[in-house]
């Protein structure tokens, strides 16, 4: 191994990190709940666009320090699309060869955002992102990134300016600065373990709801503990909810989990844009209708507290799906009933 080399990639990732600045915090404008503030986690201002920027960049930093990557290693990764455009990003920035193994079905802006970085895409059936992934590893003597079972691992949930770390810094002079809770969906569950851990290292009283898409087995393994559960289709949410049981997903940090439909997700997000007057990823709809639901019952329980969920893409990558009616009359189904609940909403503060 090339100590000096893995010296210089190392310093690489440190000085892109050092140019970006932290991600914002809005506070959403909503005059139906006078005693609750919500916030939004802006994580699509990354460099690459979404909440993926964090994990890519702390599984580089993961693999240079264990020394699975070294000079002219080719980087391989299963994923539906935000992280491997933000390892593609960092694969670029360190001269290495990136191969994304995708589905079919993950939106082209994506796939054009990862060629764009002098990434490759390599797309198979849902089913097999996995092993072709080791696959690809074993024959071309690359090194399979595997945020499935990294994510939790690699990122310094005590600190070091982790996601958790930003939030708390910049709730410190809100209104109410210790949030009640902390809404986050699962991918790989790197990111629901940083918070959750953070959350209990600190001593802090917010409590860590984990929402999850339909077609996801986390919901049932965080109620019934059987890590063999499967199911046969695969998150039609892009970036979050997976067919089996992740190593990274820890369902003990987390504090309460809530199954989201994917139709109330994707009418959140159109609901958003009319509230925030830009366009989101259908997984911020879904943190976000959880957030709202939470936000309501608090508000019917007479409490007063903030909330924080994340923004984790732009919608400028969806325009041809959860922004195209058809597509969501072909793959969701009917939203309206879930737009008229937030309407109803917006004026009420019940969610019902």
């Amino acid at each position: 191994m090339s100590r000096r080399w893995v010296n210089w990639a190392i310093a690489q990732i440190e000085a892109d990190f050092q140019r970006s600045a932290d991600t914002h915090l809005i506070k959403l404008e909503l005059p139906c709940l006078a005693e609750i503030d919500l916030y939004l986690k802006d994580e699509s201002t990354h460099p690459t666009g979404s909440l993926k920027h964090r994990l890519a960049r702390s599984l580089f930093l993961y693999g240079l320090s264990n020394g699975w990557i070294t000079e002219g290693t080719p980087i391989i990764e299963s994923s539906s699309g935000s992280t491997a455009v933000s390892e593609a990003y960092f694969a670029r920035l360190l001269g290495l060869p990136f191969i994304a193994v995708m589905p079919h079905s993950t939106a082209q802006k994506k796939i054009r955002q990862i060629e764009f970085y002098g990434g490759q895409c390599h797309l198979v059936e849902p089913s097999q992102i996995y092993v072709e992934s080791e696959r690809l590893a074993r024959e071309m003597s690359g090194h399979y990134m595997d945020q499935f079972t990294y994510a939790e691992r690699a990122t310094d949930w005590r600190g070091n300016n982790n996601i958790a770390n930003s939030i708390f810094n910049q709730m410190e002079h809100e209104r109410f600065p210790i949030p009640r809770y902390v809404v986050m969906s699962p991918g790989t569950g790197g990111t629901s373990a940083t918070i959750g851990r953070y959350i209990r290292y600190q001593k802090l009283d917010t409590e860590l709801c984990v929402v999850d898409p339909d077609n996801s087995v986390f919901y049932d393994y965080y109620l019934q503990g059987d890590a063999t559960i499967r199911v046969d289709c695969s998150s039609r949410i892009e970036g979050i909810g997976r067919p089996r049981v992740e190593p990274s997903f820890i369902p003990g940090v987390v504090d309460l989990m809530r199954q989201i439909p994917d139709a109330a997700s994707v009418a959140t997000v159109h609901w958003l844009e009319q509230v925030l007057g830009r366009k989101t990823g259908a997984s911020t709809g879904t943190n976000l209708y959880g957030a709202l639901q939470l936000a309501s019952e608090m508000a019917r329980r007479g409490e007063s507290g903030s909330i924080v969920t994340l923004i984790c893409d732009s919608g400028e990558r969806y325009l041809d799906s959860y922004y195209d009616s058809n597509w969501i009359d072909a793959n969701i189904g009917d939203i309206q009933p879930y737009l008229a609940k937030l309407e109803a909403f917006t004026q009420t503060g019940e969610l019902k």
